[in-house]
């Protein structure tokens, strides 16, 4: 049972422990999360994923990945906004995602909602939130899962129209996408 703190992998180097109980963990641990991601489409994607992970759990989702970029045209945004009921129909019975019509219909309004955009917005308005300081943290205790930036974030994404966009799944936007670095004071990850 851990502590909290990074512990040995597969190759013996330690890692943050939520990052231990598969072998997809590990490579999505050590390959990409907390990796800095830009670009529209590629930051749609992750916030469309944030948002259908919600009340899952993130293995369920990186599993089902390859499904969710087949089944949402690899989320270019100019391609799922021109999504229409044929799409959303044919997305309720697709095995290779999850077929929850709330976040479905999210995922294709965001979508129409970035389609206005210009391009780089989204990258810009997600990368303004950076927080000017964070905190190392040394166990998993350490790791919040709200702060005021990813509050601030949530608000400025529904303020222009953004669906399924709460605090805690800004938050793990911002962890994943490298906004925040919460590896642990002694993950390997931090020295990749």
């Amino acid at each position: 049972m851990s502590d909290g703190t990074a512990l040995a992998g597969p190759d013996g180097a330690p890692r943050c422990p939520w990052a231990l109980s598969t072998p997809d963990y590990v490579t999505y641990h050590d390959e990409e999360w907390g990796r800095p991601v830009h670009g529209d489409d590629a930051l749609y994607e992750r916030l469309s994923l944030e948002a259908f992970q919600s009340g899952l759990s993130w293995i369920t989702i990186l599993r089902r990945r390859e499904g969710f970029r087949a089944a949402f045209a690899g989320f270019e945004i100019a391609k799922v906004a021109a999504f229409g009921e044929d799409d959303r129909d044919r997305l309720l019975l697709d095995p290779g995602i999850i077929r929850n019509r709330a976040k479905i219909d999210a995922t294709m309004a965001n979508a129409r909602v970035l389609a206005e955009w210009a391009p780089g917005e989204l990258d810009e308005l997600i990368w303004s939130h950076v927080p000017a300081s964070h905190a190392v943290p040394k166990t998993l205790g350490d790791v919040p899962a709200v702060t005021p930036e990813s509050t601030a974030l949530s608000k400025a994404l529904k303020k222009r129209g953004l669906r399924f966009v709460g605090p805690t799944t800004a938050y793990a936007l911002m962890q994943a996408c490298g906004l925040v670095d919460d590896h642990l004071e002694s993950c390997v990850a931090r020295r990749l």
